[in-house]
This record gives C-alpha cells, sequence and structure tokens, in this order.
C-alpha cells in the first residue's frame, strides 16, 4: 500500500514525534497562536488524530509583545519525547526568549507549569535521555553570543537546573544557520541530525555520529541525508527532520516543507508534516526516502494503515469547548468570547484592538489545509456604532490579510471587502445590507481567493477576490501559514454588540488536479 504526504497538510512546521508501545505522539510549532504546541496521535505513523494542545494556559504561553514588532514569534520548534513513563515537551517562547519544558503523565494534559533552563543559551531545544542516567539539552545557539552552530549541556530534569556549562557542539556542514537538532544513540553511537540552509528553498538535513555526547562529531561524508532542492519535486524546503523506530525494526523520518504553486513558486499553507522511510547504509548512516529525496507518495511497506480520520466538514459550535483546530491570535482577552452566551453559537464580541494591531483580537481560527476548498460561516449581527464590524478573515499575520464583513458607516449596515497587503489596504467594495444575519463565503484555489456572501435563504454574490501569493511566506515574511479566521472589533474602542457566528463548513476539493500545479 501505498501513503501520500503530507501526513498533516497546512501550517504545521518542526515535527517532533516519539513512540510509546504501539503509538506515536507528534508536536509542531505554533509560534504565536494560542493554545500552543498542537499535539497528535496515530497507530500507524500516517494517520492522525490531533488530542489537543501541550500548552493550554496563558501562563505556560505568554504571547504579549514587550519590544519587537515581527511577526512569528511565540513557540519555536519544540522536541517531545516519553522517559520512565513521563512525556516532556522541551521549547522556546522566542517572545520572551527563554527555554523551558513542560510534562504531563498522558500526552492529552494536563501539562505541568513551564520550568525555565536558566543560563541556556540556545533555542529550537531537544531533549536526549542517555542510558547512564545522564540527560542532555541540544539547541542551536542564539545569534550574536558565539560561533553559529549546535549547542548542548547537561541537565537536571527535576530541577530545570544546569550541571555543565554550554558546550558548542557541531558547526554543521557548511550550510546556514544550523538548527533543529536532535540526538540519539543507536548501536553504540551518537547521532547528531540538524537543520541546515535556512527553512527556505536550500533546507536540508545533515547528521554527524561521535563515540561521545560531547563530541568530536564526525560528518557523514554523503551529507545531506534529506534536501529537495534545486529539483522540481512537488515538496520543497525539507527540514527539521526527528527519527523513530517502528514497532517493526524499521526507521521513519518526520520533517517540515512546503508545496509551492508552480505559477508563482511561492507558498502560502505553511510548513507542513511529512514521513519518509529511513534506510541504513553499510557504513552505518540513515539515508531518508528515495536516496535523500521526499516525495508526494511514499510505499508503506509494513506499516500497519488504518483507516483516516474522518474529516469533519461543519462545526455547530455546540460543545462547551472548542475543538483543538481552533486557535485565538495570541492570548485571547478575557470575556471576547463565548460559547454558551447564546448556545449553538460561538459569539465574539469586538476589542478596541484590530487584526492589523499587534495585540490579541476577538478571533478564533483555523488553518487553511488544502489548495482547493470553501468555508462558508453564518453570522447574526447588528451593529450598533459607528466602526462596529465582524466577519470572516483569510489571515497569514496582522499586515496581510483578506476580509469580509459586516459593518456600519455613515448611520447604515454594509457589507464590506478589504484587503490588507503590507503597508497598503484598501476597501475594495462596500454594498448597502439591512440584514441582520448573512453567509460569508470564501472559494480557495492554488492561486487566489474568491469572497461572497449571501442572505440565509439567498443567492451568492461575489463581492471580491485576492490572490494566494500576495499573502504568501515570501511576501507576508514570518513562518505561519494562512488561517481562515472569524473575528469581531469596534476598530479603536469595545464593541456594543456581540457577534454570533452559527455554523463554519469548511469542504475541501480534490487534490490531485493541484498536484499538476505545483512543483
Amino acid at each position: 500500500m501505498k501513503y501520500k504526504n503530507p501526513i498533516i497538510p497546512g501550517f504545521h512546521p518542526d515535527p517532533s514525534i516519539c513512540r510509546v508501545g504501539k503509538d506515536y505522539y507528534l508536536v509542531t510549532s505554533s509560534f504565536e497562536y494560542f493554545p500552543g504546541i498542537p499535539i497528535y496521535q496515530s497507530e500507524d505513523l500516517v494517520n492522525w488524530k490531533q488530542i489537543g494542545h501541550v500548552l493550554t494556559r496563558e501562563s505556560q504561553l505568554p504571547l504579549k509583545r514587550e519590544h519587537n514588532y515581527l511577526p512569528s514569534q511565540g513557540i519555536f520548534a519544540p522536541t517531545i519525547r516519553h522517559h520512565d513513563g513521563r512525556f516532556f515537551v522541551i521549547t522556546t517562547n522566542i517572545t520572551i526568549r527563554k527555554t523551558f519544558y513542560v510534562y504531563a503523565d498522558h500526552p492529552a494534559g494536563p501539562w505541568s507549569d513551564p520550568i525555565f533552563i536558566d543560563g541556556y543559551r540556545g533555542y529550537d531545544p531537544s531533549l536526549f535521555f542517555d542510558d547512564d542516567g545522564k540527560v542532555y539539552v541540544t539547541g542551536a545557539a542564539f545569534p550574536g553570543i558565539g560561533p553559529e552552530g549546535i549547542i548542548q549541556a547537561e541537565l537536571d530534569i527535576e530541577s530545570g537546573k544546569l550541571k555543565s556549562e554550554n558546550k558548542f557542539i557541531w558547526e554543521g556542514t557548511g550550510g546556514k544557520t544550523p538548527e533543529g537538532p536532535h540526538l540519539y544513540k543507536i548501536n553504540g553511537l551518537y547521532y547528531l541530525v540538524t537543520a541546515e540552509g535556512g527553512t527556505e528553498y536550500g533546507h536540508m538535513v545533515t547528521i554527524a555520529r561521535s563515540r561521545s555526547p560531547y563530541g568530536p562529531f564526525t560528518s557523514n561524508p554523503d551529507n545531506p541525508i534529506l534536501s529537495n532542492r534545486s529539483t522540481a519535486l512537488p515538496i520543497q524546503a525539507t527540514g527539521h527532520a526527528d527519527l523513530v523506530q517502528a514497532t517493526d525494526g524499521t526507521w521513519w523520518a518526520v520533517f517540515l516543507g512546503f508545496r509551492p504553486v508552480k505559477s508563482t513558486k511561492v507558498h502560502h499553507l505553511g510548513r507542513e508534516t511529512n514521513l519518509s522511510p529511513v534506510k541504513w547504509s553499510k557504513e552505518g548512516w540513515p539515508i531518508i526516502g528515495n536516496n535523500g529525496r521526499a516525495e508526494i507518495e511514499n510505499e508503506a511497506t509494513s506499516l500497519p494503515l488504518s483507516n483516516p480520520v474522518p474529516w469533519k466538514e461543519v462545526e455547530n459550535f455546540e460543545c462547551e469547548s472548542l475543538s483543538p483546530i481552533w486557535n485565538f491570535y495570541r492570548n485571547p482577552q478575557k470575556g471576547c468570547w463565548s460559547l454558551t452566551d447564546k448556545p449553538g453559537s460561538l459569539t465574539l464580541y469586538g476589542q478596541a484592538c484590530t487584526l492589523n494591531d499587534y495585540e490579541s483580537p476577538a478571533f478564533v481560527g483555523r488553518r487553511q489545509q488544502h489548495f482547493n476548498c470553501k468555508v462558508s460561516t453564518l453570522m447574526e449581527f447588528s451593529p450598533n456604532e459607528e466602526g462596529e464590524e465582524a466577519g470572516l478573515t483569510v489571515f497569514m499575520n496582522e499586515n496581510y490579510h483578506y476580509d469580509i464583513a459586516k459593518t456600519r458607516k455613515q448611520g447604515k449596515s454594509a457589507i464590506l471587502f478589504r484587503r490588507r497587503v503590507g503597508s497598503l489596504w484598501k476597501v475594495e467594495k462596500e454594498i448597502e445590507y439591512d440584514d441582520s444575519s448573512v453567509v460569508f463565503m470564501v472559494k480557495a484555489s492554488d492561486t487566489s481567493f474568491i469572497f461572497s456572501y449571501a442572505k440565509a435563504t439567498g443567492e451568492e454574490e461575489v463581492i471580491g477576490n485576492g490572490e494566494t501569493s500576495l499573502l504568501s511566506t515570501q511576501v507576508a515574511g514570518g513562518f505561519t501559514g494562512i488561517y481562515f479566521g472569524l473575528y469581531a472589533t469596534g476598530n479603536g474602542k469595545p464593541s456594543t454588540t456581540p457577534a454570533h457566528f452559527d455554523y463554519f463548513q469548511y469542504v475541501f476539493g480534490d487534490e490531485r488536479e493541484n498536484e499538476q500545479n505545483q512543483l
């Protein structure tokens, strides 16, 4: 049987994996979205179910910006490991520039409060539990502190205190920005896997090994062991790999990669989680994928493939809590949302801040995971004050988003379509609209978003469109991917009227036709 990459589509970068018995657990970066660090479970490495988030409390994940206004701060490159009956996740919160870890007895949580590692000078950290009882934290050196490369220190896992100095252990193979390291002990040797080349088209996975956890490390003469650079393969920028051994003894690697659109050569879904088999050379080096290349379609070989997790097309907001597919943008402000104020609806209370600000707007969103898809929502909203607004956004970050919304302007209610692209923004169209309820829709292809609206029982009317390329990572910057978001704002002051979203529907089309449009 065969399976297809990505195994977790949409914005799911920097995957890390561990196996406990017959179950696999995987986490990815979440940057400034809250809750943080989605966690997935699988029994076959291909079909994954999200079981929650690791960081669910603001005390675990403060995201308020204090100084830097660049997008994509927050959580970088977590690592998940299991040791002595306990799960550990270690990561760096770039917003506060601190490395920490949390632990739990069950991967669905609850997870502990953060244990900060004072004095550690790295990011993209990984934990390694050696068989002599020692624990090491391995990461990429923060820029400006010392030479570029991988550093490591011994850690007291109970207290979070370092038991040694930060030691420089490997400079990589010469590619820029060595990062995302993981240390393993296999057949008596210590293997150090890293990402190099920057998380762009030149991204790659490299490896070195030693007889000591501190080196000296000998580089694999056949590095990189995974890279799709300088190819026309559909997956590009492959890197940040983590290795896992299956129950039958076979080895596999999870790693990030993005799927660019052929006509623009840029990507907007974000970096996604992929899986490739690992073979070992007679010299004892791992070879990932098809001789170091990552393919869309792969042989499952011995994997006991199960049925895919059913796709839930409609969210009716009938539960007491949000499904784990949903996120806020940074820490939500108290009282900005509710699932109980109007049962069966998501209620948003517009704050003074907007989607353009560096604070946390009233925003609840989910990742775009398919090039060809259509999303829609039924909203009830009767703005009373000038500037009150609520609607549906296609959102990359605060500087790059397209919005379709209902608002009040010059004493009248109206539907608007707006595009924000960097420092340029424009309300493309406004239409007077008096009904209290409206259906908003976005139809996506690999190159465009088409925005429309309708009365609850009426026909769909197109109001505008936007290019996907203008919301791509190459244009918008940062390290995330597109979100479809429900939002509300008072545009400078709190709204007096809540917006109620009755449902959210996400239907995707046949991705095979889009494969022809990818590199």
